[in-house]
């Protein structure tokens, strides 16, 4: 697919409390505040970010008598987060250009429920018939919003909604997104062993189940190509942790630092930010990182892969499902090789011994079910993840 990286003009006439860079149809453009978003283009069409807030409106709708008809609105991170965020907004925004579609994406002032409400409310006040909430801090507002907006179809990603307690209430008017981040997480570890790594790391975010999952791929993927090429138990050694948070940090620095000091050869950074930390500490010692979420070998010459999920086909998917009246709301889906949900980016990556040979025969046999993988439910701690082979270090 054709990705689009947005131009965002400085506007000198901003009012300090709107952060905004608005999406125009192709003959318009709107300013936007430069602090917010950076990003370049071949065009000068511009896409608008809104700080929500109780007391903070979007006051650009003017430059679309229509309003703008998409809408994403972003968690803790940006749309150029080179994650979890940019990998939904890329597919909202090339269906959007594709069918000639207005389209905007709005950033909640905090992390809260209230927020992210804020910012549906706008969303809706700006004329957003689809609103796509990437992460699982949107499971409690868009159990609220599916009520409050039942003639709003919502695409919530990596969550499904509930009321604080879990009970999982999912709408008609709500298509709930999930991967198979395990089986990325597999062809990660499976292709890191093969590469001759023995000495690996995972580094995970907050221990929410996507990064669970994530991670506990990866140890069986490891365990597999450890049994696959015939190497002795416990000679491949994981480090794993969570380091509790999805921040670019001088403490999540210094902790990949210490672990690629200590002999670990590659690092899995499972966590938004945490990554761009790993990358940092592996560039200065020389060493290797595995991506996630979206294809970041563009991001740092040590990155040798990425286990990523297909958010961009996903997200555009469910809108285009939703102007054929074919939209699938009402339920949670799963999206597995089976549906190409997961891969490793293979034209990218830097591997000298897996093969896209061995690459085609794993996600085969992950699509049709003949390898089988165990998610985050099988065990509390990755060291009681069922393997033969490796040894796990879980790190608190």
């Amino acid at each position: 697919m054709k990705r689009k990286v947005l131009s965002i003009l400085l506007a000198a006439t901003m009012v300090l409390s709107i952060a905004g860079c608005g999406a125009a149809k192709p003959d318009q453009s709107t300013d936007g505040d430069k602090t917010d978003t950076n990003e370049t283009t071949e065009t000068t069409e511009a896409t608008e970010t809104t700080e929500a807030t109780e007391t903070t409106e979007s006051t650009d709708n003017e430059n679309s008598s229509d309003g703008y008809e998409l809408a994403l609105i972003t968690d803790v991170g940006t749309i150029d987060d080179k994650s979890f965020n940019q990998g939904s907004w890329e597919g909202l925004e090339e269906y959007a250009q594709d069918n000639n579609i207005t389209y905007k994406y709005y950033k909640p002032a905090e992390k809260s429920d209230e927020a992210c409400l804020n910012a549906i409310d706008l969303a809706v006040k700006g004329g957003a018939k689809v609103i796509v909430t990437p992460g699982f801090l949107f499971e409690v507002p868009i159990f609220q919003a599916q009520d409050k907006y039942p003639d709003v179809a919502f695409v919530l990603v990596d969550g499904a909604p509930h009321n604080g307690d879990y009970n999982v209430v999912v709408k008609d008017n709500v298509l709930s997104i999930y991967y198979a981040e395990e089986q990325a997480g597999y062809l990660a570890g499976y292709a890191a062993v093969t590469e001759g790594y023995k000495k690996l790391g995972f580094m995970g975010g907050i221990a929410v189940p996507a990064v669970i999952r994530f991670g506990y791929g990866f140890i069986q993927g490891a365990d597999a190509a450890a049994a696959e090429l015939g190497i002795a138990k416990d000679e491949i050694e994981i480090k794993y942790t969570y380091v509790g948070n999805f921040d670019a940090s001088p403490e999540n620095n210094a902790k990949a630092a210490a672990w690629y000091n200590d002999g670990t050869e590659v690092i899995f950074a499972c966590g938004g930010s945490v990554g761009n930390s790993v990358m940092k500490a592996a560039e200065s010692a020389g060493t290797k990182v595995i991506g996630v979420d979206v294809d970041q070998s563009g991001e740092s010459e040590t990155v040798i892969t990425s286990a990523t999920k297909n958010l961009g086909k996903s997200v555009y998917d469910a809108i285009a499902s939703y102007y054929d009246d074919k939209f699938e709301g009402g339920q949670s889906i799963t999206l597995t090789a089976k549906e190409d949900g997961i891969e490793l980016p293979m034209e990218t990556s830097k591997f000298t011994v897996f093969t896209q040979e061995t690459y085609d025969t794993l996600y085969k046999g992950l699509a049709d079910g003949s390898i089988s993988i165990e998610n985050d439910t099988v065990a509390t701690d990755p060291a009681d993840v069922p393997v033969n082979l490796v040894k796990v270090d879980s790190i608190k």
